[in-house]
């Protein structure tokens, strides 16, 4: 493994309680309605339909989209966030799988999958591009990529913290933390990319039929700024056609 995606991975670990617990109050509250929403819109004509949960973290995607009844596969690169993962399902009595994987390098043949799902994962990746390539490798012709992310590159976790909750998880992270976290984002190209039109520019390359972005994500998912899960940064989607 490079030695960025160790440090990431690290990084991870160290979180992953506090992170799972995060997820677990999300799915909790009126957050999953509203990331479900956002996901049934963009899906696919189709009652079952294989999907990739590319970075998964804790599960939160999984979870929601297994509960529909679609056959989910979550993958991530740190061991610590599946053990959550599993945790969390397992408690839901939500059937998904989960597996340690790389998200540039997810271990499936070509065109096992209907959709492949990512949240606040591609501005953490080292080689953004190739990650696109890959998922569309994995991806059936005329499957679905949906993924939310943000400029997260460009934030500045000290210098945001006196504009969050009290309750937001970064207000728990140790300034060691916060500092490791923007160590890591500095050594990655993408976050010195102009996004979402890097991400467009990169897709219609690939060959991608069709390429939508949503800017308006962030407005119907963080509504309340008291709430733990408020996001300051403005979250885009993209819905992606192969």
């Amino acid at each position: 493994m490079e030695e960025i995606k160790k440090e990431i991975s690290s990084y991870w670990t160290r979180r992953s309680e506090d992170f799972a617990r995060l997820r677990e109050e999300e799915l909790n509250s009126e957050m999953a309605e509203l990331w479900l929403r956002e996901l049934k819109k963009g899906l696919p004509e189709g009652e079952t339909l294989r999907i990739l949960d590319v970075g998964t973290g804790c599960g939160f995607f999984s979870v929601l989209l297994a509960k529909l009844g679609h056959q989910v596969t979550g993958i991530d690169l740190t061991p610590a966030m599946i053990e959550k993962a599993k945790m969390i399902a397992d408690e839901r009595d939500v059937q998904a799988d989960f597996e340690v994987m790389d998200a540039e390098h997810p271990d499936f043949p070509d065109g096992t999958f209907d959709v492949i799902v990512s949240r606040n994962l591609t501005w953490t990746l080292p080689h953004p591009a190739e990650a696109y390539g890959e998922w569309l490798r994995v991806l059936k012709d005329g499957g679905v990529i949906l993924n939310f992310d943000a400029d997260y590159g460009k934030e500045d976790l000290l210098g945001e913290l006196e504009r969050l909750p009290e309750e937001h998880a970064h207000n728990h992270m140790s300034c060691g933390q916060l500092e490791e976290c923007d160590k890591i984002k500095k050594q990655l190209m993408i976050n010195g990319m102009s996004r979402p039109s890097w991400d467009v520019e990169i897709l219609k390359h690939l060959g991608c039929a069709e390429v939508t972005v949503d800017p308006d994500v962030y407005q119907r998912i963080y509504r309340e700024e008291n709430s733990p899960f408020y996001n300051p940064m403005p979250v885009f989607g993209l819905r992606v056609i192969k």
